[in-house]
């Protein structure tokens, strides 16, 4: 087994024993749903990874947000502007934890003294001795093992000033820091501790389990200080980063060489695969979630729910692409991959969609809360653009009774898509051009025809307004998998594959192929997925990074 695989697969055994230890809520507090998004290997020998989301049931009283080294000002003028703009969002998101009954912990390394009279310090320094005190809690833990520190994402030996000119770090203290940032409360209830020890108490004196990591800088003090993401996880606590509320130290023009934002998202994703979950500010505010004034990039929001077709893994693969080599940002909203059960119906984080500039779908057959489809409605009746995937054209039809309080948007492949989903018969699908699309900017780099080892969707007759990129045939495959082989008494006439349509203003992409890796492995259809991304922003293809 390779070192990513032991890796992931000791985070998931870690993370078991933690929902196993949060099973009981006590009987004060409040319950409150948690979406945790993780990734794990797809399979024991792989270097890949699908995206998984745990939705958890979380108790406010056994719930703690740490606050960490959100300082009032930094050796790095670009991370004391980041830490300024996001501080409000900090400290909203806080307030609103603290109503509900969590345990705020302000957590400003190294200024802790600037607050020795406050109450907060006080409830920190007064903690009893926790008998289950770790060894190494007051340790940095900058690795959880070398299997994590082999995979680290971007360069470790840059001090990750992006400013030009680049800032002087200083050798040692004295530091500009003096406090936390004064924008961010803290109130008499909270407590205030960059200790990890002095923590650890806090938590067992007050039974907390749950524990979200905000504030700065993910690839440094969030998840190596005492308190930090590393150190709660391998100590048994429920940790999550909130993974918008945040910020890294990183230089663009370090390895591996991506926007400063980029380099943030790639550091999350390290994070889900080998230490802890992450969550979206979303989880509490219902709102959506932060995002820095600085980060043009365009947001590409995806919608994964399915158990056919590995849409978990290849819309992973696709989102890693399109930050790394395109320079896009793209936030995946994993819902679950259930053929069955309540849980099947939710996609979290909804509220993402607002202010997306592409939303990428790949759904099949779910009923979603009102508020759910209302989000992904409004954002296409605000003439949101879309890419759509297989079973895309039947996202929200269900098969018989829906379940109280979920709805439907059967005509979606009518309204949204233009076409008439109508089942599929079996065989191979041999693609083609369609003539006079030659040009089209989807197309580009693309001849064919290409034989594709996935059933075909019978979607005719499109409406008018849609125009047909590639059309598909039946054809023969090898082997004896009956769903590749022909009925000689059931001729299906060619049918459209891919085609774009417009709905309420919104440029709209769809293609029936996407089976997993039949489709997404190949290169064509690589490059026609990545063309259609920037077809549906209305930009330029830019040239692979």
């Amino acid at each position: 087994m390779n070192k990513p695989a032991r890796c992931s697969i000791y985070f998931l055994l870690l993370f078991s024993v933690c929902l196993l230890h949060d099973a009981g809520l006590a009987a004060e507090g409040h319950a409150i749903p948690v979406d945790c998004r993780f990734r794990m290997p797809v399979e024991k020998d792989s270097d890949e990874f699908v995206v998984v989301n745990e939705r958890q049931t979380w108790n406010t009283e056994q719930t703690a947000v740490i606050v960490c080294d959100m300082w009032d000002a930094h050796w790095c003028r670009g991370a004391s502007l980041r830490v300024a703009e996001l501080a409000p969002a900090v400290d909203h998101f806080i307030s609103l934890a603290r109503e509900m009954g969590l345990l705020i912990v302000h957590a400003p390394s190294d200024v802790v003294d600037a607050y020795k009279d406050h109450p907060a310090r006080r409830r920190a320094l007064e903690a009893p001795p926790a008998s289950d005190l770790p060894d190494g809690i007051d340790q940095w833990c900058r690795w959880l093992d070398e299997c994590e520190r082999e995979n680290w994402p971007v360069d470790p030996a840059s001090k990750g000033c992006d400013c030009q000119p680049r800032c002087e770090a200083p050798d040692g203290p004295p530091w500009p820091w003096r406090g936390q940032i004064e924008t961010i409360r803290i109130d008499d209830q909270d407590a205030v501790s960059a200790s990890g020890s002095e923590i650890w108490n806090l938590f067992a004196q007050r039974g907390i389990r749950n524990v979200i990591l905000v504030g700065v800088h993910t690839n440094m003090c969030v998840a190596g200080r005492p308190f930090g993401l590393r150190n709660m996880a391998r100590f048994g606590k429920n940790v999550v980063l909130c993974r918008d509320l945040t910020d890294t130290m990183y230089d663009s023009r370090t390895r591996p060489f991506v926007n400063h934002f980029s380099g943030t998202d790639l550091v999350v994703e390290h994070i889900e695969k080998f230490i802890c979950p992450t969550i979206l500010s979303t989880a509490l505010t219902g709102e959506p979630p932060f995002r820095f004034r600085q980060d043009r990039r365009g947001r590409v929001v995806m919608l994964s729910a399915e158990s056919e077709y590995e849409a978990n893994r290849t819309l992973a693969r696709l989102a890693n692409e399109l930050t790394v080599r395109y320079g896009l940002g793209c936030e995946i909203l994993q819902g679950s991959t259930e053929k069955r059960g309540e849980g099947r119906n939710h996609i979290p984080y909804m509220a993402a969609l607002k202010g997306a500039d592409l939303a990428v779908l790949f759904v099949r057959r779910r009923a979603l809360p009102p508020e759910q489809m209302q989000s992904l409605r409004n954002y296409l009746q605000h003439g949101g653009p879309l890419v759509a995937f297989r079973t895309s054209s039947h996202a929200f039809a269900l098969r018989g009774e829906v379940a109280s309080g979920l709805q439907q948007w059967p005509e979606f492949d009518r309204e949204v898509l233009g076409c008439r989903y109508d089942g599929y018969p079996h065989g191979e699908t041999r693609v083609r051009i369609a003539p006079g699309a030659e040009q089209h900017a989807i197309l580009k780099g693309l001849d064919g025809p290409y034989q594709i080892r996935e059933t075909m969707y019978r979607s005719a007759p499109l409406e008018p307004s849609c125009r047909v990129l590639l059309t598909g045939s039946c054809v023969d495959g090898p082997g004896d998998d009956p769903r590749y082989r022909l009925d000689p008494e059931k001729e299906t006439p060619d049918q459209p594959v891919a085609w774009i349509n417009e709905y309420r203003n919104g440029r709209i992409f769809y293609t029936s192929l996407g089976s997993g890796r039949a489709s997404f492995e190949q290169p064509w259809f690589q490059r026609m997925v990545v063309n259609a991304v920037f077809w549906a922003l209305d930009r330029p293809v830019p040239e692979a990074r």
